[in-house]
């Protein structure tokens, strides 16, 4: 029996059918435990990601999922289709999901964010968001799934690059706070012009996570201020 899947495939141009087969392989392997799909610049589009989503959604006794599709071209509806899937692992303690530059707006962060929110044992996410189209109301959804996400110890959100804004980081802090079992935090919001209300929002919300020993923010290019520094420190 297989108890663990590493498939490796960057930059090989497999397209839509490739990664329809691909799917087709992984759902085959419904007891498999760990899974790490790597395919990165592939020229991947929705109709790829919908067979790929729903070849996770078979692999039901999942804890581990490991998820690189950066630079390819999702869009809204590969993230519906990736996030479905998703869904079906309601086991996983461990979900590491790449989407980097890949056309992905506030719809698809939303349904992305609904199928990590049915992953209520999660204890350690790493979500990879930048340079993607996303703005407030796609933070406030990734902030409802982080809040969901009661067991969490480890947190990494990637949205260098987007379009969040002050509201976006309001979310994401108001979020946070309710994250009593954080350890570790990593938040990267490297150009997204959070101001120095954003900043503020920010602070206030990671401060009620107590239990934290490791915090590395990212607030470069924000228009921060010297104020926003302050509220940080």
């Amino acid at each position: 029996m297989i108890d663990s899947i590493h498939l490796f495939n960057t930059k090989n141009i497999i397209c839509d059918n490739g990664a329809k087969y691909l799917g087709e392989g992984i759902s085959k392997c419904f007891m498999v435990s760990s899974l790490n799909v790597n395919l990165e610049d592939s020229n991947i589009s929705d109709k790829g990601t919908k067979s790929l989503g729903e070849g996770i959604s078979k692999c039901v006794t999942l804890t581990s999922l490991n998820e690189n599709l950066c630079g390819n071209m999702i869009g809204d509806n590969g993230a519906k289709h990736l996030g479905k899937g998703i869904s079906k692992c309601v086991i996983l303690t461990f979900l590491n999901i790449n989407l980097k530059d890949n056309n992905i707006g506030d719809k698809g962060t939303k349904y992305l964010g609904e199928g990590i929110s049915k992953c209520v044992t999660l204890t350690s996410l790493d979500l990879n968001l930048c340079a993607n189209m996303i703005g407030e109301n796609g933070a406030r959804s990734l902030g409802g799934v982080i809040s969901k996400c009661v067991t969490l110890t480890s947190l990494n959100v990637d949205l260098y690059q987007t379009s969040i804004g002050e509201n976006g980081a309001k979310y994401l802090g108001e979020e946070i706070s309710k994250c009593f079992t954080l350890i570790s935090l990593n938040l990267d919001l490297f150009l997204n012009s959070i101001g120095e209300s954003g900043a503020k929002f920010l602070g206030e919300g990671i401060s009620k996570c107590v239990t934290l020993s490791s915090l590395n923010l990212y607030l470069s290019g924000n228009r921060n201020g010297c104020n926003g520094k302050r509220i940080l420190q």
